[in-house]
């Protein structure tokens, strides 16, 4: 790989695993041009994972990571950069998501302590993110009224916890209205952004 080649995880979110979706066709799109361009991919679908729930901080201190999740983690170590897909559900990410980021954000892993302060290094420093977003409210209401609470979250308290950064961030609104044509745009940008490593 060249100097501007990018290891690249695509998590796609969407939970549900028995029907095709417009985040699925996203993250297609993205996932073909980065490997068009020379890029690695690994991609992981979470619906077809198999993980439990975390239901202690003593689990996510001291327990195991869940097998179905270490080739996840693995995936992450060796990346330059995360993406990260999901539909907007009651105005966050899918349940799934977030259980799925509990259980590979874990100590040890995500980041490593020093001393008395457990949170000392950042893990996954020097790795990117860009995370693709797809909603029925346009997509100016939620990134101006709701200020993107639920994406700032994700950003600031999980990705830039551990390190990653920059996280850039991809917004499409209206999904349920969208015509075949702005679907194309959309799926032009992502394999467009998919090509760049970004």
């Amino acid at each position: 790989m060249n100097s501007h080649t990018q290891r690249i995880v695509i998590i796609e979110g969407h939970p549900d695993p028995g029907a095709r979706h417009f985040c699925h066709a996203l993250a297609d799109a993205y996932q073909a041009g980065a490997l068009e361009a020379g890029h690695a991919v690994t991609r992981f679908d979470a619906a077809r994972l198999d993980f439990p729930l975390l239901r202690s901080q003593h689990d996510w201190e001291h327990g195991a990571t869940p097998a179905a999740l270490v080739p996840l983690q693995q995936a992450i170590a060796d990346a330059s950069h995360v993406v990260l897909v999901f539909p907007l559900w009651l105005g966050d990410m899918p349940a799934l998501v977030k259980a799925l980021l509990e259980q590979v954000a874990r100590p040890g892993f995500a980041f490593k302590g020093e001393g008395g302060n457990p949170f000392a290094h950042k893990a996954l420093a020097g790795r990117s993110a860009r995370v693709v977003v797809t909603m029925g409210m346009p997509a100016e209401v939620y990134r101006w009224y709701f200020m993107a609470h639920a994406v700032r979250s994700l950003e600031r308290n999980i990705l830039g916890f551990v390190g990653i950064a920059p996280v850039r961030r991809t917004l499409i609104g209206m999904v349920g209205n969208l015509d075949a044509g702005r679907a194309q745009r959309w799926l032009a940008r992502m394999r467009a952004l998919g090509a760049s490593g970004q």
